[in-house]
């Protein structure tokens, strides 16, 4: 169960990215661009901990100790285990979902932990590769997302207008505008809020009509003789 466990978990966190994105389809751009930026934050935290071990090459323990017993076939020579690559996406994958989606947090940060751990109940990594293998995910993860999001936000705004682009990434969000720009409101003919509605109210026999309003001209009576 727990090597089974191990690669499990990768696709339950694949199955999360997939809902981050539905759920940001009804969110603004900075979110969707979250969501989109997530599995790619992902790899970028992945080749990180797969160029360190090259360059490290520390022996796995299933061979380097004597006598060692795992339940994991224990992988070929020169698949190296300082850091594991396993606690690292597992680790970037919760954070990322954490930055996108932080309710989610309860979640997947257990799942990672439980899967960090796994890799050396199984006997395939020391307790040391899969630490510095989640720290390396929960930092290097976040910080990529964070960058990505800065090219990815505009670019889901400008898909956002086209037919496919909606279909993908859903409709921009309504209340757009200025925020705090109010002006006045026609309704039914009448013209309510602001200046507006004060000179109407303060004067009932001006003569309002809705092209002087929309010229910003209100003609007011002289005083009555």
């Amino acid at each position: 169960m727990a090597e089974i466990g191990t690669d499990a978990g990768l696709l339950l966190f694949a199955a999360l990215f997939v809902a981050g994105w539905w759920r940001a389809r009804g969110a603004d751009a900075r979110a969707m661009g979250l969501a989109l930026a997530a599995p790619f934050a992902v790899v970028a935290a992945y080749l990180v901990s797969e160029v360190s071990k090259s360059f490290i090459e520390e022996e796995r323990p299933c061979r380097a100790v004597a006598g060692a017993m795992n339940i994991a076939e224990c992988p070929a020579p020169g698949d190296w285990s300082f850091p594991s690559n396993h606690a690292t996406i597992a680790a970037a994958s919760a954070a990322v979902i954490v930055v996108a989606w932080r309710a989610m947090a309860p979640v997947v940060l257990p799942l990672a932990l439980l899967m960090a751990f796994s890799r050396v109940f199984v006997g395939v990594h020391y307790p040391h590769d899969v630490a510095v293998g989640f720290v390396l995910g929960c930092v290097a993860a976040p910080v990529a997302a964070v960058v990505l999001v800065r090219a990815l936000a505009p670019l889901v705004d400008v898909l956002r207008g086209v037919p496919v682009g909606v279909l993908l990434l859903g409709p921009r969000p309504s209340g757009g505008g200025l925020p705090g720009a109010r002006g006045p409101a026609v309704v039914g003919g009448a013209v309510s809020g602001g200046a507006a509605e004060g000179a109407v109210g303060a004067e009932p026999d001006a003569a309002v009509t809705m092209p002087d309003v929309m010229g910003g001209v209100v003609p007011r009576r002289g005083p009555r003789g």
